[in-house]
């Protein structure tokens, strides 16, 4: 488990990466100096000189000669706006600090601290003369830059683009002076503007140049795009191509297929014509999935330009799920159960800006390795390598059209549909794409009325025009006018989606409402004067994150998960869902992953051997049980409800699977026993979605947690799938038990809360009127018990003590000091502690907070015991269940070790003498990690504190 908060930007400044270190090290001195250092990516040389990000950024459209321009600018802030007015273009900056790009200004990866909101960039250029023969040009093309751009080589001005989020270009042809050093100089402008378009870029600003700059050299008549359209049905793909200008003449564009053996196509482009489109067979299609992503490579050339691009057969459509009315989005006429999660795509490092090639693959690769179908990249255009790698890899992309944060005005509307123009122009040959998002929960969309905040009318009409714009532009693709949330709806849409930010309690009822209320001609979830279609039904964000109030922190989320899964999977009208989110950002710590993408620990495995988040995400699935916890008299006769969701369309599996069911668990010593297990067959359709033959489970007659485990297997015994639910089978601990062997035992417990004396450092405090006591620093809580009169040491052959305890962190929420938090969340306010929202207690990850315990006796050291950790996360069954209804959390998730130490004789021979046990468990001052006592009803054990007298006899 971490300690309270993220990396400061002081601490992330200092810390550095290798790259950064290496490039301001050896290079910096060299652009000073005028050295050229924008060596080809394919020929990049490893070691110090090696430039970031030095791939091709766009693999779908890549000419063969080409300079990658990261690496080490000149840099300077004009906070006075006065660079152009004093020479700047042409001179050079007077007072340059050096920056590394392609990361934004402000990021501890560009070496440049944020101090002003126009920056001006300058190196030098040498343009190969071979470039330019034989009618070449040679443009500058920018990835992305935030917001206004404006370029000079050598002082001459190449032009001015708005805009933070898609590619421009300037062409440099008739200013170069082939094989000579020349001087580029940009200025960004990223001062505040209402109607620019930013997303959530308070958690990290995109400031100047933050996607690849790089040099191209083009031919005379070079295309400006090359979109393919897959007609999976027809065997063929539609082709378009456009000219950056009209044809002077007729020109022929000549397709060849590199993986594939298919004909060269040639086709006329007629004088003056700046686009044609043509269709080209593919007879026998490979098409694209998510199990078998192939892509189809492509060389280009009309004249003298020649690019290289791909393009994947796949066809993005609207079915019935076999049997059903449920509409679900499909792929290649296959309809598809959408797991998806919220992509915010920041890095602490670099913000928008990914540190490598290989960390954006890795990015693509966790969600898959989880099970996920795709990500949503949320109010952010995403790098077009990430794009790449998910068509490469095969994980669909729903695309965000970034927000504004002012009002919905003209200049707001061309921002947003010039950003959507230039989205589907640049990534319209992705087949990872599957869905365009126009506006996320109204965001940008409001109106001053008054105190009032309005979604007027004419504004959600002219939403209505935007979802039929990227109709128009993109027929091929799913549309979603506006992610909704928080009372505002859906106008003219391709997929009816909504946002739930719910305890895990709470889902089946607000599932049950969806089901219901989704239907043709419904006014559910849709703005005035509109009405639901047939369009899929998508819980397009969720998570417990908003669920609680105040919203939670850092929490274990993989329980509340657990909850929500298995209410959308009985709920197949809902095709899916959209969790929330992929990574922890700097004041959201919601992620599967942290912000650094370390790993966090659910604890499905040891619950369950062999269970991971997979488990949640399998295309069989068995939801088990209608709670994922319950409470259960000893010795009743449960009923266990099951309930399957077949979503694939395999006929590979037979008619009928196998069902191995087990309960086991913990008793009130905290060991583990096995109560039942039994194996059935139950019936397999593809498409089935239905409840099964429930489970009929005697509970053991003592006191325990429970965990009922299922596998379903196939015909050779592969897993398919793990689920779980748990019980608490409630009553008062037993006084007198028989162990392993026969031996009789007599149990004395102990309630935590009933401590005779405590004494922390840093504080002493109790959760839910002492089911669990705490105490942070270095101190101790002392218990003073009676002797019982029927025991006699004589008769004793040993005596321990039992207690589920770990170590304690004093989190910020937790502080006298605490304070309340402020700020707007969305664009980076709020709190950077984690531990500091009232609802927190950090999942458990790779970070250890370690304590030690010394436990003694009347007097006497009976044993220390090391607690590596404070955890939380699904192993606190207990902590979970006893949570009240309230939208509040306390310590949920949290669990402790089972601690055991031996009585030692003498101390036993003082507590009979004196007619009391007086137990005291330390912490000291040399490793002050606190301590926490777990009772019955919280943590991981059934049993409260525990004192264990093993007769002779």
């Amino acid at each position: 488990m971490r300690a309270p908060g993220v990396d400061s930007q002081a601490e992330a400044w200092a810390r550095r990466s290798t790259v950064l270190k290496h490039i301001r090290l050896a290079t910096f001195a060299a652009v000073g100096a005028g050295l050229v250092l924008a060596l080809p990516a394919r020929s990049s040389p490893p070691g110090p000189l090696q430039i970031p990000l030095a791939e091709h950024p766009r693999p779908d459209f890549q000419r063969a000669e080409w300079l990658n321009l990261n690496g080490p600018w000149q840099f300077q802030f004009d906070s006075q706006d006065v660079g152009e007015s004093r020479g700047w273009p042409r001179t050079g900056l007077p007072a340059a600090r050096p920056i590394v790009v392609p990361f934004p200004w402000g990021s501890p990866l560009s070496g440049v601290p944020d101090s002003a909101p126009i920056g001006w960039y300058a190196r030098t250029i040498e343009v190969p003369a071979a470039w330019t023969g034989g009618g070449q040009r040679v443009f500058l093309v920018i990835g992305a830059a935030d917001w206004r751009t404006t370029a000079w080589l050598d002082g001459n001005k190449l032009g001015t683009h708005d805009g933070g989020y898609v590619p421009f270009e300037f062409e440099l042809t008739r200013h170069l002076q082939p094989g000579h050093q020349q001087l580029l100089v940009l200025r960004v402008d990223d001062a505040p503007r209402a109607f620019k378009l930013e997303g959530k870029q308070g958690y990290g600003n995109a400031r100047g140049i933050w996607q690849t700059p790089y040099l191209e050299a083009r031919g005379s008549v070079p295309l400006r795009y090359l979109h393919f359209t897959p007609d999976v049905d027809r065997k063929r793909v539609v082709v378009t191509a456009g000219l950056l200008e009209k044809a002077p003449r007729e020109l022929a564009l000549i397709l060849r297929f590199k993986n594939a053996t298919l004909p060269t196509v040639t086709q006329r482009v007629s004088r003056g014509a700046d686009q044609v489109t043509f269709d080209v067979p593919i007879p026998n299609p490979h098409l694209w999935s998510l199990e078998d992503p192939y892509l189809y490579e492509v060389d280009a050339s009309v004249g003298d330009d020649r690019v290289q691009s791909y393009f994947g057969m796949r066809k993005i459509s609207v079915v019935d799920l076999p049997g059903t009315d449920y509409r679900y989005v499909a792929l290649n006429d296959q309809p598809l159960y959408l797991q998806l999660t919220l992509d915010q795509a920041f890095h602490p490092e670099g913000f928008y800006t990914f540190p490598s090639d290989s960390f954006v693959r890795a990015e693509i690769l966790r969600a898959k390795q989880i099970g996920l179908t795709g990500l949503r990249e949320h109010v952010k255009v995403e790098s077009p390598r990430k794009l790449y790698w998910a068509d490469r890899l095969g994980l669909l992309i729903m695309a965000d059209v970034p927000n504004s944060w002012g009002e919905p005005d003209s200049a707001m509307h061309g921002e947003i549909e010039a950003t959507l123009r230039g989205m589907v122009q640049r990534d319209y040959n992705h087949p990872a794409i599957f869905a365009w998002v126009l506006f996320n929960e109204t965001w940008g969309l409001f109106t001053k009325e008054g105190q009032k905040q309005v979604y007027r009318p004419e504004t959600r009409d002219w939403v209505a025009s935007v979802y039929r714009e990227a109709k128009a532009l993109d027929p091929t693709r799913l549309v979603e006018d506006n992610s909704p949330c928080c009372g505002h709806g859906h106008t003219e849409t391709d997929i009816n989606s909504w946002h739930s930010y719910l305890p895990g309690w709470a889902w089946e009822e607000h599932d049950r409402l969806a089901s219901d209320s989704t239907h043709p001609g419904s006014s559910w979830n849709f703005e005035v004067g509109y009405r639901q279609a047939r369009q899929p039904n998508i819980n397009s964000e969720f998570g417990n994150v908003w669920g609680y109030e105040g919203s939670t922190g850092d929490v274990d989320w993989s329980w509340d998960y657990h909850r929500a899964v298995n209410a959308f999977r009985r709920h197949p009208r809902i095709a899916g869902w959209l969790y929330t989110e992929l990574h922890d950002v700097i004041n959201e710590w919601n992620g599967y992953w942290r912000y650094d993408r370390s790993e966090k620990e659910t604890g499905l495995g040891e619950l369950v051997r062999g269970m991971s988040l997979r488990d949640l995400h399998a295309p069989l699935y068995v939801a088990v049980g209608d709670e994922l916890s319950q409470s259960v008299s000893p010795g009743a006769k449960v009923r266990v409800p099951l309930y399957a969701s077949f979503l694939t369309g395999s006929t590979a599996l037979g008619d009928s699977l196998t069902l191995r069911a087990e309960l086991y668990g913990w008793n009130a010593l905290g060991q583990k026993r096995t109560y039942v297990e039994m194996t059935r067959r139950v019936p397999y359709l593809p498409w089935m979605t239905q409840a099964l033959e429930p489970l009929d489970i005697a509970m053991p007659d003592e006191p325990a947690v429970l965990v009922l485990a299922v596998r379903l297997e196939d015909a050779t015994g592969a897993v398919l799938h793990r689920n779980f639910c748990t019980f608490v089978v409630e009553g008062a601990p037993p006084q007198d038990v028989r162990l392993d062997g026969g031996r009789r035992a007599h149990l004395l417990t102990i309630d935590p809360a009933t401590f005779h004396a405590a004494s922390w450092s840093l504080k002493q405090w109790n959760v839910l009127d002492g089911l669990k006591v705490n105490g942070a620093g270095s101190g101790f809580f002392e218990y003073r018990v009676a002797w019982p009169q029927e025991v006699r040491p004589a008769d004793l052959e040993s005596v321990a003590f039992l207690a589920e305890v770990s170590a304690k962190q004093l989190f910020g929420k937790d502080r006298e000091d605490a304070g309340r938090m402020a700020g707007d969340y969305m664009r980076g306010g709020g709190t950077y502690d984690p531990s500091r929202n009232p609802n927190a207690y950090p999942m458990t990850d790779g970070k250890r907070f370690p304590s030690a315990v010394t436990v003694r006796i009347n007097d006497v050291v009976a044993g220390r015991e090391m607690l590596e950790d404070d955890p939380a996360d699904h192993r606190g069954i207990l902590s979970w269940h006893f949570q009240k209804r309230d939208r509040r959390l306390r310590e949920a998730g949290s669990y402790g070790t089972l601690l055991r130490v031996t009585v030692p004789r003498d101390a036993l021979e003082r507590a009979a003498a004196l007619g009391q046990l007086v137990i005291r468990l330390e912490v000291d001052s040399a490793l002050p990690g606190g301590l926490a006592i777990y009772g019955r009803r919280f943590g991981r054990y059934p049993l409260d504190p525990t004192v264990v007298f093993v007769s002779k006899r």
